[in-house]
């Protein structure tokens, strides 16, 4: 046993150099190669591995966050899967072939099982390969259909239905879209100024059509109070006489001078008119 441990020694004695350069080489190569060889998944982030010299990309593992080790000769490509924010803007034309102008904002996120699919058949570049080809494709063909009235009013929602269809439309494509806000839709300035002076003067005539309906109201309300005051007055008049309203005097003097209060002088007129009641006694 001693005999082939010094035997080994001196054989390593005399290749020292050969593993003195092999070490050398070994960590030159770790420190070039260190970050194919440790990769580290960051918080909101998913990965996708592509293996060159066996099964290329594997689209049915998605590698979650934290510390991976790698073959040098292998790719791990990470994608963000929190939600982001793609600023675009362009020009569509409506039915009448008058430009308008559209600034937007798109929330989006890719799904996370689909992150392997997603890199094999798109790539890390989806938001301009896939996310605004496929909105403005739908955004044009659908306010082409209308007239700039109907996009800048968003009558009947219109605006927002296409908004809708073209969330749709993307959301086929291994990415979610959370939504689309439009931060400003510009039309020509004569185009704009018409639909706005159009605009006033239908909300001055809604407001003079209400202004008349009131008065049309209130006139009602007045004819129905006049002839209830008519009515009433009729059914009086034909319940009163004199020996009524003698009785009823009566009655109120009678009350009057039982009760505890200062009293007050009544005089009757007439040759049958009341008593006179006078103090308290």
């Amino acid at each position: 046993m001693k005999k082939a441990l010094n035997k080994f020694a001196l054989w390593f004695k005399d290749h020292l150099p050969v593993f003195v350069v092999l070490t050398l080489i070994l960590a030159i190569l770790i420190v070039f190669l260190w970050s194919r060889i440790f990769i580290i998944v960051r918080p909101g982030e998913a990965a996708v591995m592509y293996r060159t010299f066996t099964t290329g990309t594997q689209t049915h593992i998605v590698y979650p966050e934290g510390l991976h080790i790698v073959w040098p000769f292998n790719q791990l490509t990470r994608y963000s899967t929190r939600t982001q924010i793609l600023l675009h803007e362009f020009t569509v034309l409506t039915n009448r072939g008058l430009p308008i102008d559209l600034r937007l904002a798109v929330r989006y996120h890719p799904i996370y099982e689909l992150v392997g699919l997603l890199h094999q058949q798109v790539g890390p570049e989806y938001p301009e390969r896939i996310i605004l080809p496929q909105i403005e494709s739908v955004l044009r063909r659908q306010i082409g259909q209308y007239s700039p009235e109907d996009i800048y009013t968003n009558k009947a929602g219109v605006l927002s239905n296409i908004i809708t269809l073209a969330i749709e439309e993307v959301g086929r494509r291994f990415v979610n879209v959370e939504d689309i806000i439009i931060r400003e839709l510009r039309l020509p300035d004569p185009v704009r100024e018409a639909i706005e002076s159009k605009l006033i003067y239908e909300q001055e005539s809604l407001a003079y059509k209400f202004r008349l309906e009131r008065e049309k109201r209130e006139a009602e309300r007045k004819r129905v109070e006049a002839i209830g005051t008519m009515v009433y007055q009729d059914i009086i008049s034909a319940t009163l006489n004199e020996t009524l309203l003698k009785w009823q005097a009566v009655q109120a003097t009678q009350n009057l001078a039982e009760s505890d209060n200062a009293k007050v002088v009544i005089i009757g007129s007439g040759k049958e008119g009341l008593p006179v009641i006078l103090g308290n006694q």
